[in-house]
């Protein structure tokens, strides 16, 4: 009999191991189009997981001078890291440059499920968003989603 339950324990489908290391050297990031959510002119790069899908998720976008995102909220944490530029972040559902935070590189950052926060660059910046998914962009104002545009 033992026996027999070592052969019904090999013959179960063993699971992929996770890389012990991953490594994404800055020349190896690639880019693309960014996300519909973003405005036009955004790229960004998937290093680790899918926004979309449940689990934990590693982006990086990157954004040209003087790009705006409006008001918006997400289901789920914003933890963002400033690599390069500046980034300006403000909370509420009203664009206001005089209360947004400037953070530079180096600069990390954490607005909470549900608040309503919004954000310009200066000169182009790159970010690292990272987080759980599903993760989604909903914007405050009706119309000011690049995705009706």
């Amino acid at each position: 009999m033992f026996k027999f339950a070592c052969l019904i324990l090999l013959a179960q489908p063993v699971a992929e191991p996770e890389k012990p290391q991953e490594v994404i050297l800055p020349g190896n990031v690639r880019w693309q189009a960014g996300p519909t959510s973003l405005p036009k002119g955004s790229q960004m790069a998937m290093l680790e997981g899918d926004p979309a899908k449940e689990g934990p998720f590693v982006m990086r976008i990157m954004l040209p001078d003087g790009m705006r995102i409006l008001p918006h909220t997400h289901p789920k944490d914003e933890r963002v890291t400033v690599l390069s530029g500046t980034l300006y972040l403000g909370l509420g559902e009203i664009f206001d440059v005089s209360t947004a935070k400037k953070l530079t590189a180096g600069s990390y950052g954490r607005t909470l499920a549900g608040q309503t926060h919004y954000g310009w660059v200066e000169g182009d910046t790159v970010l690292q968003l990272h987080g759980t998914g599903p993760w989604a962009v909903e914007y405050a104002k009706p119309g000011s989603e690049p995705r009706q545009k």
